[in-house]
């Protein structure tokens, strides 16, 4: 798949799985949801029940801000349509200026759920290094 479709994969898919890693290289994964904007992936903490407000994303981002977002496509009955897409970077968290406006922005514009109650908690951007893709469809 090239850089186009895999961007384009990336456009319409509602959740990704945000991979990180902490300062001894422990990995941590979650499902997140996210923004793209050019040459940088987004997304925030929102307003959703969390255990604690000390997320291991933001402590692993902090420790070592190489980062990767894996999207993908599973059809259990029709394995021709099954796609990922994932993007390697960097990360860096905001929490003002223009950087957290446009991230939150973008989210709202992509997620009905944020329009009435935008995220307000801090948001990471990631700068995009490197996209890859497989698709069944070539």
């Amino acid at each position: 798949m090239n850089e186009h479709d895999c961007i384009d994969r990336l456009m319409g898919a509602r959740v990704a799985r945000l991979a990180t890693t902490d300062g001894s290289g422990r990995p941590h994964i979650v499902a997140i949801v996210f923004a793209l904007l050019i040459g940088r992936v987004v997304s925030s903490v929102d307003h959703k029940p969390k255990r604690t407000t000390r997320l291991k994303r933001l402590e692993n981002v902090r420790a070592n801000p190489a980062v990767s977002v894996l999207a993908d496509h599973y059809d259990d009955d029709d394995w021709a349509s099954l796609w990922w897409v994932r993007v390697d970077g960097t990360a860096r968290i905001v929490h003002d200026g223009h950087d957290f406006d446009e991230a939150v922005g973008a989210l709202a514009a992509k997620y009905s759920q944020y329009r009435d109650r935008p995220p307000t908690g801090p948001a990471i951007v990631i700068d995009i290094e490197r996209i890859t893709g497989w698709s069944s469809r070539g």
